[in-house]
This record gives C-alpha cells, structure tokens and sequence, in this order.
C-alpha cells in the first residue's frame, strides 16, 4: 500500500483533542469566516436538446455553429437587430432590403433578417449550500434577486502564424429558466436553473468559467471551471459519444491502483485541453479527463502492443503498461516498453479542417526507445515533446516538434552523439530540458569511465550552432552542510559518503531556476553555479518534482512522501505524513469528509491555479473510488508551526497556552495599482440576456436561442474587426448599433434631426414617406417593451451588448501584464508591524529585496517610506524596461520568458492570511509579458520568504550587497562565473 493519508487508528482521542485545540486556538476572525454558510457553485454543460432537462449533463465534443437560431429571429420584426446591415459588413456594401407595413398597424419599416448562428452548448448554473437542498436555495435565490454573472476566458493558441495572440474574455449575466419535466403544483416554479451560451472562439481549446455572484441573495464565494473541448470524442450515430483513442472501460478495479506507485501529470501548460495519466499496471489503459480530474475516463487504448527487441535494442521484459503520457494542445502521446505513439485529436476551431487521426500512430519504430521528457512550454508556434533513446543511438535525442496537430522528430545533436561532443567513449542521457528562449537543450548525461566510478555532467546542446559543451559537473557524494540550511557549491565543502544519484532535472523558463534532484536537490540560475539544498535529506529518493511556474515546487519522493519548496528560499517543508498532516485529517474525520479513507493510494500530485491537488483513490466500506483533493500547504505549515511553536505560562493557579508568532508583519496591502487592460491587453465584452415579457422572469427556449445569437455576433464582430485608426470610437460593437442608437428621422427640407447620418440616405421604398436607413430611434423599442408590445414577447436591449474599456484594478496584481518598450508599471506595498514600534526598529523588521531574473532587460527601484504613527512602511516598486532586448517578431510573438522576485524578509511559511477558502500563504504574484521588448516577465511577488536567496542575476538596481535588515549571515551572489560574497549586516 502506498497510502496518501496516515494510519487509521480505531480510536484516537488524543489526536483528535489536539486537533479541537487547534480549532479553538484559531483567531476570531476565522470563526466569524466560518460562520458564513458554506455555499458553491455548480456548472454543467447542456446542448439545445437537453436545456431545462433535470440531470442532464454533456460534453464539449461539436464545434460547428448551429443555424436553427435563425428562426427565431425571424420573429423579432420590431426589435433592433438589423441582418441586411450585418451582411453589409460582411460584402463590405450597404445593401438594404425593405419591407413596408402600414403604420397604423403598429409597426415601422424594418429590414429583412440575415441568418444568424448561435454555439452549439449552453452553460447550466446552479448553486448548492451544505446540508440544505439545492432545489430549494436555487428558488430562493432567485426570489432575492441573485444572478449568476458568467467570466469565459479564452486561452490563447499556440499557432500564433495561423491565430492572432488576444487576451479575449466575455462576461455573461446567466438567465432563468424552468425546468420542463417538472410535476409542480406551485403556481410560478418548482425547479428551475440559470444558463448562458457557452461560447467557442477560433483558436482558443481551453476555456476558464468565472462565476460570481451579483452580489444579491445569499454568499457564495466565486468559483473557476475548466471548460476544455474534447477532441477524442466522436458522436454516433444515434447520438452517443464513444472514444476515438479506444474503448471506455467502466469498472475501477483496485488492482489498477492499489500498491501502484504515483507517476507525473505530464501536459503542455495552459494549452492542454485534456490531461491523460497512465501506470496502471499491466494494462494498456490511461485515465482521460477534460476538466483537470473533476471527472475523467478510463480508456483501453487502441494499440498493437508489438514487441520491438532486437541485436540493437536491449532486451527488457514485455509489460502492457503505459508508462509515459504527455498531452499537447491538440495530440497526445505515449510510450508502452520501448515504443511510442501519439494520436491527434479533431479541433475544427484550430486546425479549421479535420486532421484528427484514425488511430495510433507509431513514430521512431525502429528505435529504442527508453523515456519521454515533456516540454512544458509552447514556443515559436510549436509544441515539443524529447525521445531518450538507447541501444545503436545512445547519446542521441529525438526532439519532436508538434505544429497544427503533424508531428515530426529531429535527431540530435546532428553531427555526432554527446559521447562523442564531450570526448567520453560511453555515456547515457539521463534526462532532457527544452530552454526554447535560447534554443537550448540541457542533458543529464551519465558518464562510465573506466579508470574511475559512474560520475553525471550537465551539458548544453545550443540547437541554431550545433554546439556542445559541458556546463557542470555534478559532485560524486553529497556535500556536508553541517547544519546549515543551504550550501554553495563551489568544490572546496567537505562532503559525506553518500553517494549523490542524479534521476532528473526540472527548469523554470520564467526565473531561470534549474533544478537538478535524485536523493538531493540542487538549484541554479545559471546552470553553472549551484545551491544544495540540506533541509531535503539524503536518505530519500525524489521521484518526480511538480512546478506551479508561479513559485511553488512540490516534491514526491520514491516513498510517496510529499515535501513542499517555495522557490527562492531554502527550506523544504515535509508536508506528508507530517504532524500538521495528522491533525488537517483528524478535522476533517469530524467533519465526516468523503474525500478521506481509512485505505488510500496517491495516484498523482498536479497544481492548478496556483492550488496543490491529489488525485487519491480511497477505498471505503470496500468500495473503491477516485476522487481529486485539495492538499492544503498552508493549513499544513501553520499546523505544523502552532504544534511546536507555543509556550506554557503560569498565571496565578493556572497555565496559559501562548503561541509565537514569526511572521514580521500583520497587515500587507497593496496599493496605487494602475487600472488594468493598458498593462493586460485585456478584452472584455459584456453581454446581458434578453428582456424577457413574463411575470417571473424566466425565459423560453426561444428567448435563449435569442441570446445565443447575439452572443454569437458579438463575438463574430471581435474577431472581423481590424481595428482601423479611423474608426470613432474603436469598438466593434459601434457598427452595430450606430444607427438606431440616435433619432436620425429626417425633416421636411431633408435635414437629419439628432445628428449627421453615417451613410447617405437611402430613396424610400415606401410611397409617401421619406427617413434614413435607420428610422427607428432606441427609445420606440423601449416603448414596445414597456407596453408589452415586443414581438416574440423579447426585448433586445442595445446598451447590454458592448466593449468593457474601464475596468478597475483590484486588490491583488493581475495574472500577467505586457511592458511596452521604455514603459513602467508601478504600484506600492504597505506592511505593518506586529507591536508599535520606534522608527528604527519599524525598518529592521520589516525588509523588502528584489530580485531580477534578467537585470540586462528590465530594472526595479523601490522606494521606502517609513509611517511611524501608523508602525508601518510603505514600498514604492516600479519595473521599467531599460530598452535593450531586442529579439521581438511582431507585437506578441517570440516573447522571451523572465521575473522579478520582491521578498519579505523573514516571513517564509509564518506569514497566513485567513479566507473563506481556508488559510492562504501570503504570496502575491504577477505575470508580465513583454510586448515591445520581447521578455514574457513573469513576476513572482513573493512575501513569504525567510531570507535574501542568491540569484545568478543579481539585485538591481540597488547594491550587489546591500545591508538589509536581516539576521547575520553570509551570502553568496553568483553572477555568470563571478561569485561575490556579502555580509549582511543588521541595520
């Protein structure tokens, strides 16, 4: 067994009394969070036939238009939706139809309708709240007025030579809506739900939901949904959904995962519409999910199943198993023995024709070989996944590059193996790294000489020059730190006699930090000057790293322990099993939790939105199950902290329990945050449904499919919008709306009254009368409405479809800004002290340091002011590009990946702030990409850092060593091949 949660004990008192400790030691203002109903949203996806069907749930699999919206816009003679206009734009003509109807009828002259098309799914909303029923709390809410505001993100594709690179989103008010197979007696609802459209864009496969309240009715915190297309899925004949990749099986049996070691998620981040996972054992089978393991699949592949063995290829033992999996954008990948095969999958909206394939394609047949290395990061308009081979091509790479679903593998290097380019005569690639900012590979190389024992070098492959050199040797034996918590190597360090196993490497393009782990870890900026990190010990043996790229790194050892690194400092917290681990079970034991057993096994460890999750199978009551958890690192660290961390005191007759508290500062804000798109690039629109004509407000099927199209165009006019420098206003939307927003009814000498016409006026078709091409003012459909006249009983409102241009910063930095060439982006940082304290000692304990991953492109200046009567110090940060890197395409192409790092001195894993999600790690981070300047700067605002860390980059502008307050210790900054040593000093 290997368990991912502790023993459990038939009876544990004592831990669950320490645990009820824990809970009545928290401060009061978790309580009164705790106090607040624990209510969440729930999204499913429905198609036109199952909207208002109760239960009924779909996948993302068609991605064509539907037409049958069109229909009901036929109905809306007197609405503002001009289809003649739209066809305009589309022929770049002003054609009009007419068609006239007397007056006295009630209507004015109209154009006739375009066909307008609608997304073939429906996003269905509902909330639920513990321990009440859904049903009922949906109908309240609806009663008090809440609505469900719907944010669709579309991520950006990967082919940026065939899409355009765009920050899209949409942001929708969900609608109201009866379910329809419902036995009620009420008089207006028993069961309802609320539904947006579910948009699709061309390029973008993976979508974020936001859903947040709009602010009325009960609290429910906002919650992120992934919803991914599916492109392995294929619809029936009649109507069912059945695997392209192979056959769904339907029965997890406990063999597949109990005793069964954890294995890496492995996917291209942020691009993967679907994640797959194999290792179960002696089974060609992987686990598939669309929607990050909140559901998923298991599916039988497909394949041969050959046996390659010959005089070339080493003879191993035949095994069904998969052993390797990596999903891209669009095609997935996976090693069985000592072949591999990839299978891409149909997405129309990327490759705007079928390329999905028939079935497994076997690549490098008659190679042998004997790892996958995922890269996890696009680049140039491609993805990249590396073959390790072994047997006639040992020292060689197969690097394969995947553009619009074709796959094709380059061996590397060209000219000779890495045996032969670093002058050994046997040698094995142990592992690879993909740097795509420099067009670099980095090797694990093992090396066997004969005069000497097994020793491991890093060499770099420069892929332009066909380059090799050898940039680190990696030592024979751990080195004696001697208490210390890290140590820089530099060869003269005594060392112990363990022998130092390297197993694998994991890079970071946005900070530069390389990590080299076996049963050590080492860390570099450079890949030439290394840190070993003592706290991880050298009795174990780290399979597999897991990297947020947003400062976390959480490390899975061969005894499927958990230890956790906040990249730039040097502690390694064990997180499980763990004392604070005991205690997160024993609450949640009490608090009759389903997503802890007495008997679990670890399948796989993956972030997602910065979160650390398990994917655990549990087996309870002798069933068996998979379920996707939280692994709350910082409920653990503080845990983990109050256990050891406390004092008895006498007072009077009794004893009191005091904690310590090590974070330097209780209140940190940010402040002056410039409004966001200028830096984000971020386009928003806003749609709001129809005004629907019925006394509870619900909507039809007709009224959705209204919605449908509207939605649709608005997005359709985004994506045929060239921006020209001429237009007004710059918004898409104006074109739509122009005309009917004003009074343009023409006078008796032919005057236009309310403004200038856009276009000249047209002759009328209509004897008698004579108006503009657009004669009906906004405020004749206000009429309609308010007299419930609108036909089709929908009033379209033109002010609920429109460009967002004035959206507010928040309180927290953006997920990534672009820096134009020469420009800055500022803000400041506010902390407070815990106790009052003079003006001295107020800037002694609180500190704040940067770090600079790239110093030759950007710079940071941060400025002090100390508030003595507020016992706070506000920081003043700007980042500005210093107009030197040059290396940029077009406006957002080859965006070179970097960071800046801003620490709090003295507060790594002390420093909690309490929320209605629990405990959160006070860490605030920024992503910045350069639009200009070429750098994608991702920025890391890190305030939970014990300690300055060396950087191979620097601390600039300020000092190379500079006195910050810190305790007393030396540090040493490698940059490039110098190493300069500093003493910190207390101020």
């Amino acid at each position: 067994m290997s368990p991912a949660g502790p023993a459990w004990p038939r009876l544990r008192v004592l831990q669950a009394l320490w645990a009820l400790l824990v809970v009545l030691l928290a401060p009061w203002r978790l309580w009164a969070i705790k106090n607040t109903q624990e209510c969440t949203w729930q999204v499913v996806l429905n198609n036109f036939e199952t909207v208002g069907k109760k239960d009924a749930s779909d996948r993302f699999v068609d991605q064509e238009p539907l037409y049958t919206v069109d229909k009901v816009f036929s109905l809306l003679v007197d609405a503002p939706i001009d289809p003649d206009e739209v066809r305009g734009l589309v022929s770049g003509k002003r054609e009009r139809s007419w068609t006239c109807t007397p007056l006295g009828s009630g209507h004015l002259p109209t154009l006739s309708l375009q066909t307008y098309l609608g997304f073939p799914y429906y996003l269905k909303i509902n909330y639920s709240c513990k321990g009440e029923s859904s049903e009922a709390l949906v109908r309240k809410g609806h009663l008090t007025g809440l609505k469900p505001v719907v944010l669709v993100t579309f991520q950006s594709p990967v082919n940026f030579h065939r899409w355009k690179i765009e920050q899209l989103q949409i942001q929708m008010e969900a609608a109201p809506f009866r379910s329809k197979a419902e036995r009620c007696n009420a008089e207006e609802v028993c069961l309802m739900s609320w539904y947006t459209p579910m948009p699709i864009k061309n390029g973008s496969v993976v979508m974020r939901v936001d859903v947040s309240s709009n602010g009325l009715g009960p609290f429910i915190p906002n919650k992120r949904f992934r919803v991914n297309i599916n492109g392995f899925l294929e619809r029936q004949r009649d109507n069912t959904l059945q695997f392209t990749v192979g056959n769904e099986l339907f029965n997890l049996i406990p063999r597949y995962f109990v005793n069964v070691p954890s294995r890496p998620l492995w996917y291209t981040v942020d691009q993967a519409p679907v994640f797959i996972l194999g290792g179960i054992p002696e089974e060609k089978a992987i686990l598939l999910t669309d929607t990050n393991f909140k559901d998923f699949f298991l599916v039988e592949l497909s394949i041969d199943s050959c046996w390659v063995g010959s005089f070339y290829c080493p003879p191993t033992s035949f095994t069904a198993t998969i052993y390797d999996a990596i999903a891209t954008e669009s095609t997935l990948f996976i090693r069985q023995n000592q072949l591999i095969y990839y299978f891409t999958g149909t997405y129309t909206t990327l490759h705007e024709s079928n390329r999905g394939s028939e079935r497994w394609v076997r690549v490098l047949a008659n190679e042998c070989i004997k790892k996958l290395c995922p890269v996890h990061f696009h680049s140039n308009g491609s993805e990249y996944v590396m073959a390790l081979t072994t047997g006639k091509h040992e020292g060689y790479v197969h690097f394969g590059t995947i553009t619009d679903g074709r796959v094709s593998f380059e061996l590397l290097p060209r000219q000779r193996s890495v045996c032969n380019g670093i002058l050994v005569v046997n040698c094995s690639i142990t592992w690879a790294v993909f740097i795509a900012g420099d067009y670099n590979l980095l090797l694990l190389v093992e090396i066997e000489d004969p005069s000497t024992r097994k020793y491991f070098q890093v060499v770099s492959y420069d892929l332009v020059s066909d380059y090799l050199v050898v940039l680190y040797t990696i030592p024979e034996f751990i080195p004696d730190a001697r208490g210390l918590e890290f140590l820089m190597v530099l060869g003269t360090e005594s060392y112990t006699n363990f022998p130092m196993v390297p197993k694998g490497m994991s890079y970071n393009p946005y900070n530069n930090l390389l990590f080299i782990w076996g049963n050590f870890l080492l860390q570099s900026y450079n890949s030439e000057n290394f840190i070993y990190l003592a706290d991880f010990p050298k009795e174990l043996s780290i399979k597999y790293l897991v990297n947020s790229f947003y400062g976390d790194t959480a490390i899975v050892t061969e005894t499927e322990e958990i230890w956790y690194l906040l990249e730039g400092s040097y502690q390694v917290y064990k997180l499980f099993p763990s004392k604070g681990w005991e205690v997160h079970v024993s609450l949640q034991v009490m608090q009759q939790s389903s997503l802890y057993a007495p008997n679990e096994t670890m399948v796989t460890l993956f972030y997602e939105d910065h979160r650390l999750y398990q994917l655990v199978y549990l087996i309870d009551n002798q069933q068996g199950r998979l379920v996707k958890r939280l692994v709350p690192v910082e409920q653990l660290l503080m845990y983990q902290q109050i256990s050891t961390d406390y004092l008895l005191e006498r007072q009077g007759s009794h004893l009191t329990l005091s904690f310590t508290n090590f974070c330097p500062f209780t209140v940190m804000r940010l402040r002056d945050l410039p409004n966001p798109q200028i830096y984000t690039r971020q386009e928003r629109y806003r749609a709001q449904p129809p005004r629907v004509l019925e006394p509870g407000g619900f909507h039809s099927d007709n009224s959705l499919a209204v919605y449908q199209g509207l939605v649709y165009y608005l997005l359709w006019l985004h994506s045929k919008y060239d921006k020209p420098y001429a237009d007004p206003v710059h918004d898409p939307t104006w074109r739509w709306w122009k005309n009917k927003k004003q009074d343009q009814v023409r006078g008796e000498g032919g005057e236009s009254v309310g403004g200038p016409s856009p276009d000249p006026p047209s002759p009328s078709p209509c004897p008698g009368t004579v108006f503009a091409p657009h004669p009906v003012p906004q405020d004749y459909y206000f009429y309609l409405a308010s007299n419930w006249r609108s036909a089709g009983s929908v009033h379209v409102d033109m002010a609920s479809y429109e460009k967002i241009y004035d959206l507010k910063a928040e309180n927290e930095l953006p997920e990534r800004i672009f820096l134009d060439k020469g420009t800055s982006y500022r803000f400041s940082v506010f902390l407070t002290a815990g106790e009052p304290e003079p003006l001295c000692t107020v800037q002694s304990k609180v500190g704040l340091a940067v770090v600079l991953a790239d110093p030759e492109c950007i710079e940071a200046v941060v400025k002090e002011k100390v508030l003595v009567n507020r016992n706070s110090v506000l920081f003043w940060v700007t980042l500005s590009d210093k107009r030197f890197c040059f290396d940029q395409g077009i406006s957002g192409h080859h965006l070179m990946k970097t960071s800046m790092l801003l620490k709090v001195v003295g507060s790594s894993g002390h420093c909690f702030q309490n929320t209605h999600q629990g405990p959160r790690m006070q860490v605030l981070d920024l992503g910045f990409w350069w639009s200009l300047t070429a750098p994608d700067i991702h920025w890391l605002v890190d305030a939970s850092l014990q300690s300055l860390s060396p950087s191979s980059r620097g601390l600039l502008p300020m000092r190379l060593c500079p006195n910050f307050p810190l305790l007393i210790r030396t540090l040493v900054i490698g940059l490039g091949s110098t190493l300069i040593q500093c003493d910190l000093i207390l101020t």
